[in-house]
């Protein structure tokens, strides 16, 4: 018996619909069937940890720490594109220590340039 040529992807398309599909229409079923209706003034009500909100929802922050976040995530990343180089450092050829020595450089030279530009300092 031959099956369709067509009948593989079918089946591989159903199945990729099924599998997110289905836990959506059982969370949605377990609600309507299980779940106590509780409607009301203090369960409609906008909270934050249990405490009423006050006030506006926006508040101002100063954006030097926003600054400071963005250089932790650089340096931070950075630091983690070094490890392959510290763990293999004696079997490593002239070239990849001379290019390590460029990316060091160019990190230092933003830590320069973030440093004279006033962005690592905290009391402004």
């Amino acid at each position: 018996m031959s099956l369709h040529p067509y009948f593989e992807i079918v089946v591989f398309v159903g199945v990729a619909l099924i599998f997110p599909v289905m836990p959506l229409i059982l969370a949605w079923m377990w609600r309507r069937f299980f779940q106590p209706p509780k409607p009301g003034a203090a369960k409609n009500a906008t909270y934050e940890c249990g405490m009423e909100s006050l006030g506006e929802a926006q508040i101002q922050f100063r954006s030097q720490y926003y600054l400071y976040a963005i250089i932790f995530l650089i340096f931070d990343v950075e630091a983690v594109f070094l490890v392959p180089f510290a763990v293999a450092f004696t079997g490593l050829p002239v070239g990849a220590f001379l290019s390590i020595l460029v990316f060091l450089l160019l990190l230092i030279e933003g830590l320069v340039w973030a440093w004279g530009k006033g962005c690592l300092n905290w009391a402004k």
